[in-house]
């Protein structure tokens, strides 16, 4: 179906850099389009950060047009007919038209065509399927439009082949839903995940880790996640027992305290429950160092402090781990005590405002300490027991912490 709709929804169609790299693909025998993720939310009324585009144009000959107006061609998939195009610093994925020849739920090999209709029929949700022509004619293959308004994901054609062709789709399913859908995940699209999630196992870890990351973020991650994890799928993915009613109660909270969703900090309430968890998950899911870090220090909060802190331990706790690890430590321990009202805590930062250290190692050479070992002892102490004092201010006070801490370190 070609449908006419240029105007408000598309008012980037006629803007540079995108209307002059469309320029210059489309014509003198080849065509060019706008396809998938920002035609799908521009009809959706989201905002359009990036354009994909797809052509008949064979990536040598889009090098040579981007080249000829002074543009910078990069082949990032040269085998897979990708350039990327770089236009005023903006980055534009140019694709060639292409067919599957072979796949082994992991990878495809691909024949370059001239077929948009094909085209579209290799791609995996309806709604991903849209193209858009120079002039504003939205072409709709595969009933994406009637699949959009129904806020409805589902598989191109047969979906026991899509998830065949790539079994990372199954997890994609479950993000685009969770993100675009309504209701319960498509029933025919979500019984070929079913039988097709053993799959799962051959995907390697690193884009495992970035789809769940993906899950977790959606809007919708709640319930989707509670219907996912009841036919079997996080228990494949995580290698251990997923925690969804923390996760669900997580993302309670953050609606509740205006605190905004962070992908890490969910994944790891969704899967974390000791520091073991953390050291296995940072090996399975070949987390970054500082996703490693983050799931380690959520881990030892929630082995360490088992209930709500004392307004006295959440001010030594927003003190010593700052104000982006005590969120994620006190909204994971939220999730899993949710007998207790953590309002006060999370108002905390707010309210008050960690002081900087007050002593130094000038401070102890002050007192006669000579430079050693004991130097760190004493500082430890003196800091802990100015903690303990509720971080007094009084200068006067303060160097009768430190004089006490030389007095009793040894």
């Amino acid at each position: 179906m070609n449908t006419q709709l240029t105007g408000t929804r598309f008012p980037w169609l006629n803007e540079p850099p995108l209307a002059s790299l469309l320029s210059a693909l489309d014509g003198d025998g080849e065509e060019a389009r706008v396809v998938g993720g920002s035609v799908r939310n521009a009809l959706l009324g989201e905002d359009v950060i990036d354009w994909d585009i797809t052509t008949t144009a064979l990536p040598e000959e889009v090098i040579a047009r981007a080249t000829a107006r002074k543009w910078k061609a990069v082949p990032t998939g040269i085998e897979h007919g990708t350039v990327t195009v770089i236009i005023d610093s903006h980055p534009f994925e140019v694709t060639t038209l292409r067919e599957d020849v072979e796949t082994d739920g992991r990878h495809a090999v691909v024949r370059f065509g001239r077929d948009f209709r094909a085209d579209a029929f290799r791609r995996d949700f309806t709604i991903n399927a849209l193209s858009l022509s120079r002039d504003g004619t939205l072409h709709d293959y595969a009933d994406g439009l009637r699949d959009l308004a129904a806020r409805r994901v589902r598989f191109i054609g047969q979906p026991d082949r899509r998830i065949a062709e790539d079994y990372l789709r199954i997890l994609r399913l479950f993000q685009f839903h969770a993100r675009y859908g309504s209701g319960p995940i498509d029933p025919e699209s979500f019984a070929a995940a079913i039988r097709g999630r053993e799959g799962l196992r051959r995907l390697s870890a690193e884009r495992v880790h970035a789809e769940l990351l993906k899950l977790v973020a959606a809007s919708r991650a709640g319930e989707v996640i509670e219907q996912v994890d009841g036919a079997g799928f996080l228990g494949i993915v995580l290698g251990g027992v997923a925690r969804v009613g923390e996760f669900r109660r997580l993302t309670a909270l953050e609606a509740r305290f205006g605190i905004s969703a962070d992908p890490v900090r969910r994944l790891a309430v969704l899967s974390l429950f000791t520091r073991l968890d953390a050291e296995r998950l940072t090996r399975r899911l070949r987390l970054s160092n500082a996703e490693a870090k983050r799931f380690l220090a959520i881990a030892m909060l929630i082995e360490s402090e088992r209930r709500m802190p004392a307004p006295s331990r959440a001010r030594e706790l927003l003190y010593r781990l700052g104000l982006a690890a005590f969120e994620d430590g006190m909204l994971a321990l939220a999730a899993q005590r949710p007998e207790d009202d953590f309002g006060k805590v999370f108002a905390l930062p707010a309210a008050w405002k960690a002081p900087n250290p007050p002593f130094g190692g000038k401070d102890v050479a002050r007192l006669g300490v000579e430079p050693g070992p004991r130097v760190g002892r004493i500082l430890a102490r003196a800091e802990q027991a100015w903690i303990d004092e509720g971080f007094p201010e009084n200068r006067e006070l303060r160097q009768a912490i430190l004089a006490d801490a030389v007095r009793v370190t040894p």
